[in-house]
């Protein structure tokens, strides 16, 4: 398997000064997916950026695990009503006339 769309988690922990444990727990609460690869652990690019925002919720302001699954609920809720919201105003758009 390729791994030019994956990230090394030791990497990661060592750049972000993050423990390998918090990974496993972010793992086992469905928050994020990590691929194991001939015993090298990796994470996915395309969830480097929601994870460091777990980062930082868990080491900067000390929420522990639940609140982030909160906090990332309501965050993909927020952004499917966005995504719902300018749908709607485009739709709008083409049954008004000026």
């Amino acid at each position: 398997m390729q791994t030019e769309n994956l990230v090394s988690a030791n990497q990661f922990c060592i750049h972000h000064n993050v423990e390998r444990s918090f990974l496993d727990a972010l793992q086992q609460s469905d928050l994020i997916e990590i691929i194991s690869i001939e015993e090298e652990i990796f994470l996915p690019a395309h969830q480097i950026s929601q994870l460091e925002k777990m980062v930082r919720l868990h080491y900067e302001m000390n929420i522990n695990l639940e609140g982030i699954e909160a906090v990332n609920n309501l965050l993909q809720q927020i952004d499917t009503l966005q995504t719902q919201v300018v749908f709607l105003n485009n739709k709008l758009c083409l049954y008004e006339t000026d």
